[in-house]
């Protein structure tokens, strides 16, 4: 006799909600859930497996044996199954043990609902109910008013592994990255954290790319409430949280969500659209109305249960095109003969729609490369509803343009000014991720011509310019102090580093840039709209000089931004003035305390000197690969 209790969680609306796939809130049905029937406490268990037919809960409770806790499927054709095992609670680990329909084929899996995990390489999962006690109350009450589109935002990304390691190389709690972490990203003027991925993975080289658990924070820095505790003292810090969110693969491992049942029940069954050939990984099928609601649900419960301001969801593109990375042949046009993933585009159309109708204050961002149109328009719009989009064409053309040597820029001055060209076509973050610093592209610095000093200038002038340039921002960790070294996820960034003055330089010249931009509502008031940006002049080829104004809503606000992308000083240079006043220099990237040669500008006043069609202008000096802002 199976010594698991009927039992259900679940209401005949819940049932079609999920099979419609409008059901999202599904973490509070399936999975493990500690709790009392008839008296008797234990834990109700339920899993979705269509395709099996018997499933059974399975751990050290029983001896891993699949005969002791048969669970029972519903009689509604859902394929759900569950029921209440007594006697088992917070803290036991299980597995489920599923025999298929399909050739009697077995299979053991982790659960896709846990809380939480084994400490990997293993790989179960881990029944836990445990309260925490939030204290960003104040936070989450005007948190729409810090995290609006006409705000600022700085983001600080950060992988929790290898940000800062113990002396033996081993990795910080979440409980001491909530001490170090936060008085770092709050000293350096960050308006936001992003994580590369926090939800359960196996493999270490993935970065937390490739997912095995979607609703459990990673047991390798502790547990859920402890990651709960990490966000809470960032938003008791003033300081937002975005969360990498990765909707768009996921791995083959035997434990995970592959061939769960014994059929492709996460993954789309044509392995033209359900297999990832740059990764190696399995594709969900969109759809598919479980499926979807799994997706959402689980977006949901980062944003909901640990209070989440934003997620960045990866490999966008990756999920829009049937042709992604594929040959001719290798992929099957959809019922319009084009190469739009449509299923696809309508599960994103309707993830940002339920985000953004569930939660105030919260933003999605999409890693989007190609031009697509629309991603970050509102859905009823015809856009994909994204708060904002990465502009990889802006990060690759500007790094293309920083790594020339000075002479030859004078012939290239069109890879910085043409992403004006569409900067406003969507609500653009600018990032330096991750990315760039790995697999043999070197670091940020070291990228750039020159002797040591020119490399540290050209560092501070591609930040400066950056911060400047229209959009939101994002770093990713050691760029704000020069890391000379490329990322290496299994150490420790080089902190020693800032022992040197270059590299204290430029950490302090990021510091100031983001009391700056957090300072300068002409900086972020219209940071998506054509009125926030007027070049002054975009021609000086020779010279290698940008001019241009940032605006907010009031002119008196207004700055003006002036970079020099040769190391030759350019004295008595002149610029339009649109109209007569006095400036002052606010930041210099030149400064002696930022590592450079302290060039200034004092008591600047216009002249009614007609310049760059404007009845006005003023003549300053531009250091040597520097940018000054003015007011």
């Amino acid at each position: 006799m199976s010594k698991v209790i009927p039992h259900s969680l679940f209401t005949d609306f819940d049932i079609n909600l999920f099979k419609g796939g409008k059901h999202y809130r599904l973490y509070e049905k399936l999975g493990s859930h500690v709790m009392e029937v008839d008296g008797k406490k234990g834990t109700y268990f339920a899993v979705w497996a269509p395709s099996a037919k018997s499933v059974s809960v399975v751990g050290d409770f029983n001896g891993w044996n699949a005969n002791e806790h048969k669970l029972h499927v519903r009689w509604d054709s859902s394929g759900i199954w569950e029921g209440f095992v007594p006697n088992i609670g917070h803290g036991d680990i299980y597995k489920y043990k599923i025999q298929s329909n399909n050739n009697d084929i077995w299979t053991e899996k982790a659960d896709p609902f846990a809380r939480l995990c084994e400490h990997p390489p293993k790989t179960a999962s881990v029944i836990h109910q445990a309260e925490y006690e939030w204290k960003d109350g104040a936070w989450m009450g005007y948190r729409k008013d810090k995290n609006g589109l006409d705000r600022p935002y700085s983001v600080y990304e950060v992988h929790l592994g290898s940000w800062k390691r113990k002396q033996d190389n081993s990795f910080l709690s979440y409980t001491e990255l909530a001490k170090e972490l936060v008085s770092y990203v709050k000293d350096m003027g960050y308006t936001h954290v992003e994580f590369m991925p926090v939800m359960e993975y196996p493999y270490d080289p993935s970065w937390g790319y490739q997912l095995t658990g979607y609703f459990a924070p990673t047991a390798r820095f502790g547990t859920p409430e402890e990651f709960k505790l990490l966000v809470d003292t960032f938003h008791q810090n003033d300081i937002g949280v975005i969360l990498d969110w990765v909707p768009s693969h996921f791995p083959e491992d035997a434990h995970g969500l592959g061939f769960f049942d014994g059929s492709h029940l996460y993954e789309h069954p044509d392995r033209r659209k359900g297999y990832h050939p740059d990764w190696k990984s399995l594709i969900f099928n969109y759809g598919r109305n479980e499926v979807r609601a799994f997706l959402i649900s689980n977006a949901i419960f980062w944003l909901e249960q640990f209070h989440v301001d934003g997620l960045r969801v990866d490999a966008v593109a990756s999920m829009l095109y049937l042709d992604y990375s594929r040959e001719d042949g290798e992929w099957e046009p959809n019922i319009y003969g084009n190469n739009e993933h449509l299923e696809a585009i309508s599960f994103i159309r309707e993830l940002n729609q339920e985000i953004y109708a569930s939660f105030e204050g919260v933003q999605t961002i999409a890693e989007e490369s190609t031009a697509f149109a629309g991603v970050s328009k509102p859905v009823d719009l015809g856009g994909l509803g994204f708060g904002m989009k990465w502009m990889m064409g802006w990060m690759h053309d500007t790094l293309e343009y920083f790594k020339k040597e000075p002479i030859y820029r004078k012939h290239h001055q069109n890879d910085l000014t043409f992403s004006m060209t569409y900067a406003f076509t969507e609500n653009f973050m600018l990032p330096f991720s991750h990315d760039e610093v790995v697999y043999g592209k070197q670091s940020l610095v070291y990228r750039m011509p020159g002797d040591e000093w020119q490399r540290f200038a050209n560092l501070r002038l591609l930040f400066g310019y950056m911060f400047t340039h229209p959009g939101t921002n994002l770093m990713f960790m050691g760029g704000e102090f020069g890391q000379t070294a490329e990322w290496n996820f299994q150490k420790s960034l080089d902190w020693h580093l800032l022992n040197y003055g270059v590299h204290s330089g430029v950490q302090q010249f990021i510091k100031d840039l983001n009391k700056t931009y957090k300072n300068s509502p002409a900086l972020y008031e219209k940071q998506f709209s054509p009125e926030g940006f007027q070049w002054i002049d975009y021609g000086d080829h020779e010279n290698s000089v940008l001019t241009y104004v940032r605006k907010g809503h009031d002119a008196k606000n207004d700055l003006i931004i002036a970079c020099n992308f040769t190391p030759v000083v350019r004295e008595n240079y002149r610029i339009g003035m649109p109209k007569k006043g006095k400036l002052k220099e606010i930041l210099n990237s030149d400064a002696t305390k930022y590592g450079g040669s302290g060039l200034q500008n004092h008591d600047i006043k216009t002249a009614s000197v007609a310049w760059h069609g404007y009845p006005k202008s003023i003549e300053i000096t531009i250091p040597p690969l520097g940018m000054v802002i003015l007011k």
